[in-house]
């Protein structure tokens, strides 16, 4: 049996999802994985902490607070729709904001162990060299911490595709609009429909295969990540 239209269009906004959403997750994630890395502050251990409470906050919490926080009587929806913008939920931009929030950790960490890993020593040669910080980052930083973004980038596309408490919670589900990949099983499920469940949960097992074997392949002979 085919995939079916709707489920179609649940692929490509999953997809449109989760690239957009680790787009913004590398822009954003980089500098606070830099500080992290490099920071002596007190606020290192609560700002770290922070950004690794999706790993051990139920889906469906975090959902839960975006919905009161973005939504028409929370204090960023009530902003938003002061500047006439409406508001976020139940929409993709909802979609997005959540997902960035969820996948956070997935994001950060690898790219923190990243630079962690690099160490003083080539940052204090450039800077024998006359570089400026921006330089050593840009030519020194970011190769040496390359195999870090490869695999930022694979956990944070995966873990947004995986997503379904959150993206439910904030976004609902509504056809062409904030209907996952995960949404569009859940309710194939619901009506019974097993087959059509069938074809696209055996299609997110492949794609989670191949993700696995594609960081598993970039760890190789490479530090581990936790």
């Amino acid at each position: 049996m085919p995939l079916s239209d709707p489920d179609l269009s649940a692929i490509w906004l999953t997809f449109k999802l989760a690239s957009l959403t680790t787009l913004i997750l590398l822009l954003v994630g980089t500098p606070i994985a830099w500080w992290l890395a490099r920071t002596r502050s007190r606020l290192r251990g609560p700002i770290g902490a922070v950004v690794a409470l999706p790993l051990v906050l139920p889906p469906t919490v975090i959902g839960f607070y975006l919905l009161l926080t973005l939504g028409p009587h929370g204090f960023i929806g009530q902003a938003t729709q002061a500047l006439g913008l409406g508001t976020v939920v139940f929409s993709f931009s909802g979609l997005v904001i959540g997902s960035v929030i969820y996948s956070m950790p997935f994001v950060v960490q690898p790219l923190q162990n990243a630079f962690a890993a690099i160490g003083n020593r080539p940052l204090e040669v450039a800077a024998t060299l006359r570089a400026s910080p921006w330089d050593s980052f840009f030519s020194v930083v970011l190769p040496q911490a390359r195999p870090g973004f490869i695999t930022a980038s694979i956990l944070g596309f995966a873990h947004t595709v995986g997503e379904f408490g959150v993206v439910l919670m904030i976004g609902g589900n509504i056809p062409d609009k904030t209907r996952v990949v995960s949404v569009q099983i859940y309710d194939h499920v619901e009506a019974m429909e097993y087959m059509q469940a069938h074809w696209l949960a055996g299609a997110m097992l492949v794609f989670s295969f191949l993700v696995l074997l594609a960081l598993y392949s970039n760890r190789q002979g490479k530090p581990g990540w936790s």
